[in-house]
């Protein structure tokens, strides 16, 4: 990777197999755990910055409207830290997929995911068309 640091997830490096590499090799398992571990960190670094702007702006305004507005506020960034709280848990659980040698593969069908999707989403479980079968089955109450 270079010195420069992604900020974001679509920032990091795709991964480029070698010319017959074999799919989820021991050097693409290492690329996605790298950066699962690096996703975890960005947002654990965010957490912390929540944890620290609500200590430093945790005084109440005099007026109702600021009150409400920095309320409003609060509770947006805690809304979003949970949505990250769960996403840190299925990044886990993507690493420990790939310490058991499951990692890449449908939990649905047993294909390959794919390193297109995975680079994308590192903690998908279903291969694209896997997913859109079982988004139709919610839509239809099936699922």
């Amino acid at each position: 990777m270079s010195s420069s640091q992604p900020k974001f997830l679509e920032d990091y490096p795709c991964y480029q197999p070698a010319v017959d590499e074999e799919y989820m090799s021991p050097a693409m398992l290492e690329h996605f755990r790298q950066k699962l571990l690096w996703w975890k960190g960005q947002l654990l670094a965010e957490m912390n910055n929540t944890i620290h702007h609500l200590k430093e702006d945790s005084t109440m305004p005099a007026d109702p409207n600021d009150r409400a507005s920095q309320e409003e506020e609060f509770s947006l960034e805690l809304r979003t830290r949970d949505r990250e709280r769960k996403l840190i848990s299925k990044i886990e659980q993507a690493i420990k997929r790939i310490d058991d040698g499951d990692f890449g593969y449908c939990n649905m069908t047993g294909d390959e995911i794919g390193l297109e999707r995975l680079d994308a989403r590192p903690t998908a479980t279903l291969t694209v068309e896997a997913k859109a079968m079982q988004e139709l089955r919610e839509k239809q109450g099936l699922a």
